[in-house]
């Protein structure tokens, strides 16, 4: 009998031990960064004029799969941060400011530590990211959308824990440089493999203490633009589809945010058109690989968080004549181009407010002193195209349409490597 107590007593000790181990566990290192999610459907409740492509003058028909924004908070004693990802084409400067100055009055989080970002998605709505006159229920829109990234942050937030964080890379081949050379000699959108194309999918597991997915942050350099300006339906393109992927492998309720690189030049393999039979097949490939360098990745627990905010005017020009090279440009106003860079653990984010073009992106992920640095255009407003000096000696679409005079490549990629160092 004596036995059975002291059995009965050592078995009691045990599980309140491993009862103490596990609550320390769920409670987490109070000097770790804690870690807070949200997600949120943000479609078109009524029709209204689609983004991305001049052709389309009526609004959209109907929707062919919802779009979504997502929060990811991280909290220390110190400071906070803030990334909000959105399946849409961008954001124009005024509803970025009021947006992070509303979401800093409600959670006390500095506005400079917020990033507002958008995966450039050329299969939604008008969001006045490039237009000024536009119909009222854009306005109406662009209000309720101010109030979901509002509660997202909000519920992100007030719903914090301890979590561990885990990065890796992988590969992609579904995106192609887009600048191809015609008959005429001229550079136009189109598919050029020799050209340079950065292929890199970079992936960040967020997990609790439990081993349970939170959340996943995938970042790849390509237009969302498999969708075109034929179809008149609403879809989150291929990132919405390489988001439906990864939920299918690691739950419905785990938040999958997705993020541009730089992108400038690149499109996708297919499109654009109206055949969503080719937007689930670039979003299953990038889902697939994103999912294969997610299941290798290690976790661990995050102890510093930092952020940078700056800008830099350059100036600016007109929208050119032709897509060929100029001789000379014609003066347009200054154009501000907005940086923020975040860096969580050993993960540096780096946000431009801009199209980068992907020479540039691939230089500042190289001469950056972190690993793991990713690039996220269209972050905190949209300055439009960002070309290379060498885009300008050869013409095209993207330098046809910029804003930005020559000679702006080596100011910016400076601009973002020296507030990396100092993160």
């Amino acid at each position: 009998m004596r036995k059975l107590y002291s059995f009965i007593l050592i078995v009691i000790t045990l599980v309140c031990s491993s009862e103490i181990t596990t609550a320390q566990a769920l409670q987490g290192d109070k000097k770790n960064v804690q870690m807070g999610v949200s997600q949120v459907n943000i479609t078109p409740t009524v029709p209204i004029l689609m983004s991305g492509y001049d052709a389309r003058k009526t609004p959209f028909t109907g929707v062919h799969d919802s779009l979504f924004a997502s929060a990811l908070y991280f909290k220390n004693e110190k400071t906070s941060l803030l990334l909000i990802t959105a399946d849409l084409i961008g954001y124009n400067r005024t509803f970025v400011n009021e947006t992070r100055k509303m979401i800093s009055a409600k959670i006390g989080i500095p506005v400079e530590n917020i990033m507002i970002t958008a995966v450039h998605n050329h299969g939604g709505p008008v969001t006045k990211a490039y237009e000024n006159d536009v119909p009222d229920a854009i306005n109406q829109y662009l209000k309720r959308l101010q109030e979901k990234f509002i509660n997202m942050s909000v519920q992100a937030s007030e719903n914090v824990g301890p979590f561990r964080m885990g990065t890796g890379k992988g590969s992609c081949n579904m995106n192609i440089n887009r600048r191809a050379e015609f008959a005429d000699g001229g550079i136009w959108l189109g598919r050029d493999p020799e050209k340079p194309c950065d292929h890199e999918l970079e992936v960040v597991k967020f997990e609790d203490l439990n081993n349970k997915t939170l959340a996943v942050l995938i970042n790849w350099p390509c237009h969302a633009t498999t969708s075109g300006q034929d179809n008149y339906l609403i879809t989150a393109d291929w990132p919405g589809a390489a988001a439906r992927y990864i939920k299918k492998q690691t739950g419905n309720k785990t938040v999958v945010a997705i993020t541009a690189g730089a992108s400038g030049d690149i499109n996708p393999l297919y499109g654009p058109g109206n055949d969503f039979n080719e937007i689930e097949a670039v979003g299953y490939h990038v889902g697939i690989n994103a999912w294969n360098t997610f299941k290798d990745i290690v976790t661990y627990p995050v102890e510093s968080i930092s952020a940078e905010q700056s800008s830099l005017k350059l100036p600016g020009k007109k929208e050119c004549k032709n897509q060929f090279p100029q001789k000379t440009y014609e003066t347009g106003p200054d154009v501000v181009i907005d940086f923020s860079t975040f860096k969580i653990g050993k993960l540096v984010l780096a946000g431009i407010s801009g199209e980068l073009m992907n020479e540039m992106g691939t230089a500042v992920k190289k001469q950056s002193p972190y690993t793991d640095t990713m690039i996220i255009t269209h972050c905190n407003g949209s300055s439009g195209y960002i070309c290379t000096d060498k885009a300008f000696s050869e013409g095209g679409y993207e330098v046809k349409v910029s804003e930005l005079m020559p000679g702006a490549e080596k100011p910016l990629t400076e601009k973002l490597i020296k507030m990396i160092n100092v993160l």
